[in-house]
């Protein structure tokens, strides 16, 4: 009998599903441990940038190329991430719940409003995970430190794909929104 081998793309879906599962975690964590559970948010938070940022390169070294609906819905896995990222500042109470609940509403609207610009479910983000490393910084600095160094690493390791790609795309994504804001919706 044949011995299954794994394709580089299952591989990658594999750290993108486990994503979604660290994401599921720091609702968890939250839950069940609170502000106390911080040091392992940040460490949860390194693992999934850690797969975000690997999970594309393993999929493109694979000799197949086929869609997955793990590989096709990798933008909604972050969301889901982040989503988790924001349940855990509820429930560690280092964010009020009524500013939560704004925030989501006003991004409800505008990815139902322009749902077909990726870049917003990108800028969606962004404050999350902004502030979860202000908090990191100020409540727990040695951990917050791994963030940053984290991304120094993360940087240093996708160079130059970062300055000559990943910036650029995000950019003409948002200047493509705005130029184009009022004929889709």
């Amino acid at each position: 009998m044949e011995a299954a081998i794994l394709t580089a793309r299952q591989v990658a879906d594999f750290v993108t599903l486990l994503r979604a599962f660290l994401g599921l975690s720091l609702v968890w964590l939250g839950l069940t441990e609170g502000s106390l559970g911080l040091q392992k948010a940040v460490l949860i938070m390194i693992a999934a940038w850690t797969g975000d940022t690997i999970d594309g390169k393993i999929a493109r070294r694979s000799k197949s190329y086929y869609h997955s609906w793990i590989g096709d819905h990798d933008l909604e896995i972050d969301m889901a991430v982040s989503c988790g990222l924001l349940v855990y500042l509820i429930t560690s109470e280092y964010i009020n719940v009524w500013i939560v609940c704004f925030y989501v509403l006003f991004w409800a609207f505008m990815l139902w409003r322009w749902k077909n610009f990726n870049v917003l479910r990108l800028l969606c983000q962004a404050p999350i995970y902004g502030y979860f490393i202000w908090v990191a910084m100020t409540r727990l600095p040695n951990a917050g430190i791994w963030i940053l160094v984290w991304m120094v690493v993360a940087v240093i390791m996708t160079w130059p794909q970062f300055p000559q790609h990943i910036v650029p795309g995000f950019l003409k994504g948002l200047r493509e929104f705005w130029i184009n804001r009022e004929e889709v919706g």
